[in-house]
């Protein structure tokens, strides 16, 4: 654990870190893509961790960004790609980040001791306005499983990256036996940036708690972010933290952010004759063990690049591999640190007696490509 100190009023205090409830606030890690994607609803396409959500006849992508303020190297920069000038009542456009219910349970939110949260971030966007914050509660140890949390907050100079600072009070509501966040590895709170939102949403009454499903915004959030193509919105440095004040932001190693992303998410790239698993023939099918660096958060669903081989005899002899999947597991299971992978019937496999070796192979001599497990909340 990390001891912090920090300057108070001319004293020093101790503060233990980690403080920062969100992962990859500083938008560094981008496993699936760092270059422009068009926003699918949802999805994530670029940054680690946050989703994206497009509900309006318009279009946007999202990237990662070298465009950022002092102190940190990234950004996650949203692009409107074709405008949509007239919001209908029920559109939007906003991104999102998941929050695992066990990673709350210090919030003590359920009792009387329910703590309150400070949001603070750096944006900057061309155009200036009222856009969002809405924090929905979705996990609950209690009665009322869906609350949201509106705020506005405004870009005030165009072009220019500006710090916003949020708090997110309680309630007696969050403080009773209904607000509670069950202890499992589900979402338990989700944060959302609504770049654009129709009159449906914008609904919620400023920093109050609400039971409506439809309070992601107020209605002072008249700003059509999808109204032009020239229109974007750069974002890092987030933080949520315990407490009524903003310190900091908590600038975790490259190697420990990595590693908190790909609990949800393991993108492996593998080249020519990298041997990422080692397995066995099952019949025509092949089996192999796959070890992931950290323990993922629940069974993951699996993607693959082209030209995925296995290396299956002494003579360095390659036969294709398609559609892996993950077998034994069930659908429960949590918190593992090694995926048994199987590969459609091929059969070059059938009655070979070697190890087989998972890899990549291109008739070029070249090849880049990955397997990739998802457990994404």
């Amino acid at each position: 654990m990390t001891l912090i100190k920090v300057k108070e009023r001319g004293r020093e205090t101790v503060n233990l870190g980690r403080r920062n409830l969100i992962i990859n606030g500083d938008m560094r890690i981008a496993q699936r893509s760092t270059s422009a994607v068009a926003s699918g609803n949802p999805g994530i396409h670029t940054i680690d961790r946050f989703h994206v959500w497009n509900g309006t006849d318009g279009a946007w992508t999202s990237e990662q960004s070298t465009d950022a303020p002092d102190g940190f190297s990234n950004s996650f920069k949203a692009q409107c790609t074709t405008a949509d000038t007239s919001l209908a009542a029920g559109q939007y456009a906003q991104f999102e980040q998941r929050i695992e219910a066990q990673n709350l349970q210090h919030l003590l939110y359920g009792t009387a001791n329910a703590k309150t949260l400070t949001l603070s971030f750096w944006c900057k966007s061309n155009k200036t306005g009222t856009y969002g914050i809405a924090v929905y509660k979705e996990d609950s140890a209690g009665s009322l499983s869906t609350m949201l949390f509106p705020v506005d907050f405004s870009i005030s100079s165009a072009n220019t990256w500006e710090k916003k600072t949020i708090t997110i009070s309680t309630d007696s509501t969050i403080r009773g036996a209904a607000g509670g966040i069950t202890d499992d590895n589900g979402s338990g709170l989700r944060i959302f940036w609504n770049l654009a939102s129709g009159s449906n949403f914008r609904t919620g009454t400023n920093s109050t708690w609400s039971t409506n499903t439809a309070h992601f915004a107020t209605s002072n959030q008249t700003t059509n972010w999808m109204d032009n193509t020239s229109n974007n919105f750069y974002i890092t440095g987030v933080q949520l933290e315990v407490g009524d004040t903003a310190t900091d932001f908590e600038h975790r190693s490259y190697a420990e952010e990595l590693a908190l992303c790909q609990r949800y998410y393991y993108h492996r790239v593998v080249t020519i004759y990298n041997i990422v698993a080692l397995g066995h023939g099952l019949g025509d099918r092949a089996g192999y063990v796959l070890h992931t660096p950290v323990s993922m958060r629940l069974k993951p669903s699996v993607s693959q690049g082209s030209n995925i081989q296995c290396w299956y005899n002494n003579a360095g002899s390659v036969t294709a591999q398609n559609n892996l999947a993950p077998g034994y597991m069930a659908s429960t299971d949590t918190d593992f640190n090694q995926v048994y992978l199987r590969a459609d019937a091929n059969s070059s496999i059938s009655g070979n007696d070697f190890p087989l070796g998972l890899t990549s192979y291109h008739g070029s001599g070249v090849a880049n490509t990955y397997i990739a497990l998802d457990s994404e909340l």
